[in-house]
């Protein structure tokens, strides 16, 4: 939601700010460090104070900014939630791996009240040989959790996190001295919060907020994006009791801390949208080797952040990752453009996709007989969204608000970002810009050259494709043991699946790399999962 902000007042902070970022091989990154990530949900950069502010006030998360690096230009691959994420965990663009709809890339509560009655969702499966970077990092010795809502745990093999649920911690590691990757996802300013919480005490005065001009200014936008600003408040409260338990346990001035949003802002016309106020994300990082006040204007990418991890954690970045590092040892050249996509959303069924360079912004609408409007029904418990449906019957909103509504939309859009903060004013047809969008347009058609897009093929089709025909997934095939010259080796039909191995039914699962020795009378559990398919059976094999 990005109400609040103008984000002119961003981009002059952006441009004020003067740069002070080292050279790679000017820092002395530490060996395996301890990191820890602190992602909230459906919130663009101009909230918080260091962004410019909306009305509320955000002491923590403004003093954890001042503290290290602020990055201006950091943009999610989607709108929402589910694609992005799949771009974060995986290092890959979503549409080059079948994870771009809302929800391909399946959740244990895919469907729901998102969805209508009959609706399946579909687990993506991954390109054999792909692994997630918490993988890569377990299999280099971390300990990792992820901290998440019970109903939004991602389906994912044991091989992935030691731990994930709402208890994770990196608290609960059995050895204080292994070094852990811990995530930590907020709910509180979710989409769905502005109406779950509609009766809680507001926080900030309806009167003290900045509407944007994607909403007539009255008393109903001004309430909800109150509501908003409120949750944005509780939140922060919420990061300083984490960094408090940091704190404590005398690890808060050595962890490399991050700080981001999943995509831009949940309110109408933000989420689901390409434009920016869909996409750009807020994003700061602590860490030891960061000094004070710092500001980057890069342009970052979400599929750049599992590759960043990797390079900080001293792993090396693997070929399938699409994303570069923008930290660390294997810290890559600023990049020159972030792409992004929407695809279907819910029940409703579109195809776009944008390239950027931080100031020209490109849009390719591959189905300009669909409005930019999608009715999907989860959004209609947002009074702002009934409240604008109803302007828009009345004939009540302006030239700029009405335009969300419009029948069609035209093949190509082409904004300049910096005097068109709110991406009213199309230059796609403007011959002063036609070197512009030639050199956009053409961006967007390497980008899928190099990586692919698979929003082109009928998701079912694809899921077809997935699951060799069969009518649901597969399941992995079990993990074959082989025991020679006092080692285990490891196995599965199944090409592309994590095996996991533990010796106790206590442990958490290790991920299977090289044959590893065994002693008399030791048990052994194994299980294999390929992201996609359902999971072998769990078995023990004694020696």
């Amino acid at each position: 939601m990005k109400h609040i902000l103008s984000i002119c007042l961003l981009s002059f902070l952006f441009f004020s700010c003067q740069k002070e970022i080292k050279a790679p091989e000017e820092i002395n990154y530490p060996e395996r460090p301890n990191i820890l990530w602190i992602v909230n949900e459906d919130m663009s950069p101009g909230h918080l104070g260091v962004y410019g502010g909306t009305g509320g006030e955000t002491p923590v998360l403004d003093s954890l900014a001042k503290s290290g690096v602020i990055f201006t230009n950091a943009f999610s691959t989607a709108g929402v939630c589910a694609p992005s994420r799949a771009a974060l965990i995986t290092g890959a663009y979503q549409t080059s791996i079948g994870a771009m709809h809302m929800r391909t890339l399946s959740f244990s509560a895919a469907g729901g009240d998102n969805y209508p009655p009959g609706h399946k969702s579909y687990s993506t499966v991954l390109p054999e040989g792909m692994r997630t970077y918490p993988e890569y990092l377990r299999m280099a010795g971390y300990y990792t959790s992820n901290n998440v809502k019970e109903d939004f745990q991602f389906e994912a093999p044991g091989t992935m996190w030691d731990e994930s649920s709402n208890k994770a911690h990196w608290r609960n590691r059995k050895d204080p001295n292994q070094p852990f990757f811990s995530i930590f996802n907020f709910t509180t300013t979710h989409e769905s919060q502005v109406w779950a919480r509609e009766n809680e005490e507001l926080l900030v005065d309806p009167a003290d907020v900045t509407v944007p001009p994607v909403y007539p200014d009255d008393s109903i936008t001004r309430r909800t994006l109150a509501r908003f600003i409120t949750n944005v408040m509780r939140f922060d409260a919420q990061v300083g009791e984490l960094l408090q338990q940091l704190k404590e346990d005398g690890l808060y001035e050595n962890t490399i801390i991050f700080y981001y949003s999943d995509h831009g802002d949940g309110m109408p016309y933000y989420k689901r949208e390409l434009y920016d106020r869909g996409l750009r994300v807020p994003l700061f990082v602590k860490a030891p080797f960061i000094k004070a006040g710092t500001v980057d204007d890069q342009l970052v990418s979400f599929v750049d952040f599992g590759p960043t991890v990797l390079s900080l954690a001293g792993v090396k970045i693997p070929d399938t990752m699409q994303g570069q590092a923008f930290m660390g040892n294997q810290k890559s050249e600023p990049r020159k453009y972030i792409y992004a996509a929407r695809d279907r959303m819910d029940s409703e069924v579109d195809r776009v996709r944008a390239v950027s360079d931080g100031r020209f912004k490109y849009i390719k609408n591959y189905m300009p007989e669909k409005p930019n409007y999608q009715n999907i029904r989860y959004r209609l418990s947002n009074p702002l969204m009934v409240h604008l449906l109803e302007l828009h019957e009345e004939g009540k909103l302006d030239e700029n608000q009405e335009r969300w509504f419009d029948e069609t939309k035209p093949e190509e859009e082409l904004y300049d970002t910096q005097t068109d903060a709110y991406e009213f004013n199309n230059l796609a047809k403007n011959p002063d810009y036609a070197d512009k969008l030639t050199e956009l347009r053409n961006a967007h058609l390497k980008w899928i050259e190099d990586y692919g897009d698979m929003g082109a093929m009928p998701e079912m089709e694809m899921v077809s494709q997935w699951w060799n025909g069969a009518d649901e997934a597969p399941t992995t095939e079990p993990v074959e043991v082989n025991f020679e010259d006092g080692k285990v080796s490891l196995s599965s039909a199944t090409k592309g699946a994590s095996l996991g191995f533990k010796k106790s039914a206590k442990d958490s699962w290790s991920v299977y790399q090289v044959p590893f020795e065994m002693n008399e009378g030791d048990s052994l559990y194994v299980l294999a999962h390929r992201i996609g398919y359902k999971p072998s059976e769990e078995a023990m094999v004694l020696k």
